[in-house]
């Protein structure tokens, strides 16, 4: 009870705290509501090849003395229209490519951060977030593309149901499935570039994969499945602040941690997919029919 009272005061006497727990609960929405669509239409790999390929958007930028948002955008669309040109135009695959390209880009940046040594470039931040030092520049972008992610799956809710669970059928019936396909890529490449303070670039796919796979195992709808992951996205932020203010440790890991956590507990004890609960089903069942 106390270290909840010293946490709150220190929410209520210090602006960075504050901005530091409205931008993680602002990944943590967007990032479970997109991880749901990432995780159903089986392109966890994609997010992972586009929150690595950001590293050089985000050097070259910095380098530039442009904003991070649009070097990370710039390179994160280009890395996912040059997956989908590798696959469709040779015999590599999807997962074959996504690999090329996530180390071929993530060790351009790795040069670029090498080859800049003289000046003050934070790489831990870069790759592992400090959202403890969100400035209200950063919050207002990350706010502003939580509500346009948000208002785009609210906009083209049916058409992004269709082609994720039937892409056979949205094509007969006209919907554009290649385009909600880059429309997506582009969409994580923003929903990264939000998430750069707070949990990095390494650290966002767990972000992106973990509170919608907790989700997928509670339920079969994908509105409450939605629901479910931005609430565990939002839960898994609030926590990892108050864990890295109290213990002085790393944020967007501590955000992390307590996403994976729930997800044990999913794991184990879901209801319906539960491995201990089905276990128990099971000898149950078992015993009444040795009954």
């Amino acid at each position: 009870m106390e270290n909840i009272q010293f946490f709150l005061s220190g929410v209520a006497n210090y602006p960075f705290l504050q901005n530091a727990l409205i931008a993680g609960i602002l990944v943590g929405i967007v990032c479970g509501v997109v991880g749901c669509f990432i995780i159903l239409r089986g392109m966890a790999l994609m997010g992972d090849a586009i929150s690595h390929a950001v590293l050089p958007g985000v050097v070259i930028a910095y380098m530039l003395g442009m904003s991070f948002f649009i070097g990370a955008v710039i390179t994160g669309v280009l890395t996912a229209l040059g997956i989908g040109y590798i696959s469709q135009n040779s015999k590599v695959k999807d997962d074959s490519a996504i690999g090329i390209l996530l180390s071929g880009m993530f060790a351009i940046g790795v040069i670029l951060i090498t080859a800049i040594g003289s000046i003050e470039v934070d790489i831990w931040h870069i790759l592992f977030g400090n959202v403890l030092a969100v400035s209200q520049t950063d919050l207002w972008m990350t706010f502003g593309i939580t509500v346009a992610v948000i208002a785009f799956i609210l906009l083209f809710y049916k058409q992004l149901l269709v082609s994720t669970f039937d892409p056979t059928m949205a094509r007969a019936i006209g919907v554009p499935t290649k385009l909600i396909h880059y429309v997506l890529m582009f969409i994580l490449s923003l929903v990264t570039v939000a998430s750069l303070n707070t949990v990095g670039i390494i650290l966002v796919v767990a972000m992106l994969i973990t509170p919608g796979s907790t989700a997928y195992l509670l339920t079969d709808r994908l509105p409450v499945m939605l629901v479910l992951s931005a609430t565990f996205g939002v839960v898994s932020a609030i926590a990892g602040v108050f864990y890295s203010y109290l213990y002085d440790v790393a944020t967007g890991a501590s955000m992390v941690i307590v996403a994976t956590v729930i997800f044990l507990l999913a794991f184990f004890f879901s209801p319906k997919q539960g491995l201990v609960v089905r276990w128990f089903r099971d000898r149950a069942a078992q015993q009444a029919s040795q009954g």
